[in-house]
C-alpha cells in the first residue's frame, strides 16, 4: 500500500530541508577552511553530491525524492493523462511541502552556523548567461530523471542525479540551482550559497524554461508514450509494483 500523502509531503519537506542545510551549510564552512573560491566550490559540491544520494535513497521509497517542484510537475506532466501518476493536489502538496522545507533548511544552516536566521542574500546572480545556465540545469536534471524511469532504471537515481548535479555545480555558470524551491531557500542567507531576492524569479523562469525543454527532450529521445506510471523518482514502497518511470 502506497505511504499517504500527508507522509509523502513530510518526506518531501524534510528532505528538501535538509538537501538546504547540506547546501547552505557545506558552502558556509568552506568559506571559513579556505579563501579559494575553486576550493569553496568544490566543497561545496562535493558535499551536495554526497548528501543528495543519501536522501534520494532514504526517501525514495516513501516520496519519490523530488525535493524539487520542477521534478513533481514534470511526473505531474507526463503521468496526467493515464491518470496513474502524481495528481495536481499531490503535486501542488508536493510543491508547498518542498518550499517549506527549503526555507527551513536554510534558517537551519544559519542557527548552525551562527549566522542570523533570516537575513536576505546579497548575491546578485541576473544575468543572461546564467540565466541559460539554469535551463541547461534543469533540462538535463528532468531529461535524466525521466530517462532513467522510461528505460526501467529509477533504481539508479540516487548515484545518477547526485552524479550529475555534481558535475552540473562545475560545468554550468549558475552553478545549477535547477530547483524553484532550493532557489527560494537560499534567498534567505546571506552566505556563500545565497541568491539575492530580486534574482529569484529570473532564475525559476529559466528553471521552467529548462523543465519544458527536458520534457520535449524526452519526448524526441525516448518517445511521447510512458511506459508506466509517472509518480517518483524512485519506486515508492508499499506493495504497488515498482514503477518505471518517476
Amino acid at each position: 500500500m502506497s505511504p499517504s500523502l500527508g507522509r509523502r509531503a513530510a518526506a518531501e519537506l524534510v528532505g528538501t530541508a535538509v538537501l538546504v542545510a547540506v547546501v547552505v551549510g557545506s558552502g558556509i564552512q568552506a568559506t571559513e577552511l579556505s579563501r579559494d573560491v575553486g576550493v569553496q566550490l568544490l566543497a561545496n559540491s562535493l558535499a551536495t553530491v554526497l548528501g543528495l544520494a543519501v536522501l534520494i535513497t532514504l526517501f525514495g521509497p516513501v516520496s519519490g525524492a523530488h525535493f524539487n517542484p520542477v521534478v513533481t510537475l514534470a511526473v505531474w506532466f507526463t503521468g496526467r493523462k493515464g491518470g496513474d501518476g502524481t495528481t495536481a493536489r499531490e503535486g501542488a502538496v508536493y510543491v508547498l511541502a518542498q518550499t517549506v522545507g527549503a526555507i527551513g533548511g536554510a534558517v537551519l544552516a544559519d542557527a548552525m552556523f551562527a549566522e542570523p536566521l533570516v537575513r536576505w542574500s546579497a548575491q546578485d546572480r541576473s544575468a543572461g548567461h546564467l540565466w541559460l545556465g539554469e535551463i541547461v540545469a534543469t533540462a538535463g536534471l528532468v531529461l535524466l530523471v525521466l530517462g532513467l524511469a522510461r528505460t526501467g532504471r529509477a533504481h539508479l537515481a540516487s548515484a545518477a542525479v547526485a552524479s550529475y548535479v555534481g558535475a552540473a555545480y562545475w560545468f554550468t555558470s549558475s552553478t545549477s540551482f535547477a530547483n524553484p524551491a532550493v532557489t527560494v531557500g537560499r534567498a534567505f542567507t546571506d552566505t556563500f550559497a545565497g541568491i539575492a531576492p530580486a534574482s529569484v524569479a529570473p532564475f525559476i523562469a529559466a528553471q521552467l524554461v529548462g523543465a519544458a525543454a527536458g520534457l520535449g527532450l524526452l519526448a524526441l529521445v525516448f518517445g511521447r508514450t510512458a511506459p508506466a506510471a509517472t509518480a517518483a523518482v524512485v519506486p515508492r514502497g508499499g506493495t504497488e509494483p515498482a514503477p518505471s518511470a518517476p
